[in-house]
């Protein structure tokens, strides 16, 4: 018996061994290497790699505010691509397994290294032909684990492998696409696309089957090799292709959305809300595809009925709890809605909701500030605007987009806007204090010096009130073994306050009005001095009536520094903002203020042109009869006398030339009013000229010399605003450099 079971034992073990050759073609040999290569080597690789498709879908963050890419990996550009493996293997470039393992560092590596494996220890190769049925899957699991290590080249020679030695397998479609696939990610779109074309669309009209998950993957491909090779039509076609069977749930959602999306770029918004519809109630789709799919319906809704469907929609999402990741798109997107059926104060406040969001990210902050600053713009609200657009540039991440680069030369504009509108405040405020009476002027400050005492009283006493009964009443070191005691029954409480009290205020004697700084007395032990009046120079009225300016040429000044920003003013919302009735509104101003004799004459055209623009000729007749009358001579009566002849056609260059060299003169001369009145007389006729910068410079150095240093600095700014990339906007920044240090 016993020799009968060693018999066995023995015949077992002949019998495995002689399965494990890989030289023997016989069934036992093939299916053992078959289930061995399947079940164990290719199992182990085949969830290594799931596992790094997993980790790229979970870790890969999608800019939804962008056209997401089909294929969720991004790659360095700029890495060189070299094979992994000595090439000792016939067309997969590995070699020795030990070194393998030692470079097995993420999930594909893994996948590759059992690839290996598998094709090294189980491969069957006789005869030139392959005897091990598996081993075409681990020559596509190489080739894929090589594709994600951004190793294209050896990826290719992989899938050719496959497809040059095994055209009849199951998986040779598959092998395809991923060969094209790697074309497309090292350039080769071309080939890319002639190899997909001949596999879809000539296999199909030879009614040659596919499986919908083999339809997916090369449409999928397909529009990726479009989409690099900028035929967004064609991507399109088949995005739409591959969306129409949904079998794998992340890269379908996907294709849903990057189809939505063009469509909405296309402006096709109904085609858009139809897409993203059919994504946001695909089930099995990740669920941020699903939310930014109802999202995405609010970015596309029109103004009507459905926009009340969707603001439903909005809501319910908002209220779901596990939404809150989402919320500051959710918001946003709810403000758009109530904004577009015109409820601007209702929209306001979703845009604020949207932006106090704590999981909020700043790229949707950006939008949110700025569609802020878009609305305070458009109610001419510029001081607002320039506030929400400042707080764009200041969380946005990538300065160099185009939008954000909009948005700063739009607040640079609005800055020298709202410098100027200070100027006039400041000195209208000023210049209105100085026209009132010594015993006005004193009442005005000391109305101000006791509301400043009662203000500075109130946070006084908050103070004192939260270091002594916040003490008593906390739970702090003072009231640990005390608890529940009266404050002043309790000696360390009271200690503590008094100490607090001495700190705040110092000492103070028991009597009235004993906040004030005149009452703190010196402590006579440490100081011989009997009392200390000490003077809070911000309750002291006579440092106020010392800056009230007195002399006339501090008052001339002040007029012509604001009379000039009213001017810049008109300007600037005539010709940069286009906003008229507040340009109407500087400039009659400054008329009516008796400016300095350079201004009268453009202030007269401005407001002709606006008016005559405008189509009120009654207004626009009485500048017209003052250029005309007082101003015979000049270019600018000319052009209303000939109205179709062009301003700019009847100054020739060399006359241009001729002009700037003799202002120029004048300005050498130290003949700076002349100077600015000159440039300024002439700047509205060669607004075309290439001349414009440097008269804009010139009229900037010559304000420098008599104006206020503001004034110059401002000047010196809108030449860099205007001509920014011109030597004279790169010499006035210069400036303006030396001048902020």
């Amino acid at each position: 018996m016993k020799d009968t079971k060693k018999i066995v034992l023995l015949l077992t073990v002949f019998a495995v061994l002689y399965s494990c050759s890989t030289r023997k073609d016989t069934i036992i040999n093939r299916n053992y290497h078959a289930l061995t290569t399947k079940f164990n080597v290719l199992f182990n690789g085949k969830e290594a790699f799931k596992d790094g498709i997993k980790g790229i879908n979970d870790g890969y963050k999608d800019d939804f505010f962008k056209q997401l890419p089909i294929e969720p990996i991004a790659f360095d550009e700029d890495k060189i691509v070299m094979p992994k493996y000595s090439n000792s293997g016939i067309g997969a470039g590995f070699g020795d397994e030990e070194e393998e393992e030692e470079k097995a560092e993420t999930p594909f590596d893994k996948a590759e290294e059992k690839a290996v494996k598998a094709i090294q220890t189980h491969g069957m190769n006789i005869n030139g032909l392959e005897r091990n049925s598996q081993i075409d899957d681990a020559y596509l699991l190489l080739g894929k684990s090589r594709y994600y290590s951004q190793r294209f080249i050896p990826a290719i020679e992989a899938f050719n492998y496959v497809i040059a030695n095994y055209p009849n397998a199951d998986l040779i479609a598959e092998t395809k696409i991923w060969r094209a696939k790697a074309n497309i990610r090292i350039d080769n779109e071309k080939r890319a696309i002639e190899t997909l074309k001949l596999l879809l669309v000539v296999k199909d009209t030879l009614e040659v089957s596919f499986s919908d998950e083999i339809k997916e993957q090369g449409n999928t491909a397909l529009a990726m090799a479009y989409v690099a090779s900028d035929s967004i039509q064609k991507a399109k076609n088949h995005l739409r292709k591959a969306t129409r069977t949904l079998k794998n749930r992340e890269q379908s959602a996907r294709n849903l959305f990057i189809l939505g999306q063009i469509y909405s770029s296309e402006n096709k918004k109904d085609s858009a809300l139809a897409v993203f519809n059919k994504l946001a109630n695909f089930k099995k789709a990740p669920y941020k595809f699903k939310i930014h799919a109802n999202i995405e319906m609010a970015k596309n809704a029109s103004k009507d009925s459905s926009s009340i469907a969707l603001l439903e929609q909005m809501q319910k999402l908002i209220k779901n709890r596990d939404n809150r990741p989402f919320l500051d798109e959710l918001y946003y997107q709810s403000g758009v809605l109530h904004e577009k059926n015109d409820s601007i104060r209702t929209a306001i406040n979703f845009y604020n909701k949207s932006i106090r969001t704590k999981l909020g990210g700043n790229k949707q902050k950006t939008f949110t500030y700025e569609r802020l600053g878009d609305l305070y713009f458009k109610d001419s609200e510029y001081q607002l605007a320039s506030a929400y657009y400042d707080s764009v540039l200041q969380i946005s991440e990538d300065p160099k987009e185009l939008r954000i680069r909009r948005i700063k030369r739009k607040y640079k504009n609005l800055a020298s806007l709202i410098k100027f509108e200070e100027i006039v405040t400041e000195n209208d405020s000023i210049l209105r204090i100085a026209s009132l009476s010594k015993g006005a002027q004193e009442s005005y400050f000391q109305k101000y010096i006791d509301a400043l005492k009662k203000k500075d009283e109130e946070a006084a006493q908050l103070k004192l009130n939260q270091l002594a009964f916040g003490s008593a009443f906390g739970n702090n070191s003072l009231q640990s073994n005390k608890k529940g005691k009266w404050y002043f029954y309790n000696s360390q409480s009271l200690g503590f306050g008094q100490t607090e009290f001495q700190k705040v205020w110092g000492n103070r004697k028991l009597e009235d009005n004993w906040r004030w700084s005149s009452k703190i007395s010196i402590n006579t032990s440490e100081i011989d001095a009997v009392q200390v009046n000490e003077i809070d120079i911000r309750y002291d009225l006579a440092s106020y009536l010392k800056t009230i300016p007195s002399e006339k040429v501090q008052i001339d000044n002040l007029k012509t520094d604001r009379n000039q920003a009213l001017y810049e003013l008109g300007l600037i919302y005539k010709e940069q903002f286009k906003n008229l009735s507040l340009a109407i509104k500087r400039l009659e101003r400054v008329a009516f203020l008796n400016p300095k004799q350079e201004l009268v004459l453009p202030i007269n055209w401005h407001l002709y042109q606006i008016y005559t623009n405008l189509g009120l000729e009654d207004k626009a007749s009485k500048y017209k009869e003052i250029i005309l009358t007082k101003y015979a001579n000049t270019v600018f009566a000319k052009a209303i006398k000939e109205p179709n002849n062009k301003v700019e056609e009847e100054t020739a260059v060399d006359e241009i030339e001729k002009k700037y060299k003799e202002i120029y003169y004048l300005y050498k001369e130290n003949k700076f009013e002349e100077t600015v009145f000159k440039i300024v007389a002439i700047l509205p006729t060669i607004q075309s000229s290439k001349l414009c910068p440097k008269f804009e410079l010139l009229r900037a150095y010559a304000l420098g010399k008599y104006s206020s240093r503001e004034v110059y600095k401002f000047a010196l700014e809108a030449i860099v605003i205007k001509y920014a990339i011109t030597e004279e906007g790169k010499k006035a920044k210069e400036i303006l450099e030396q001048l902020s240090k």
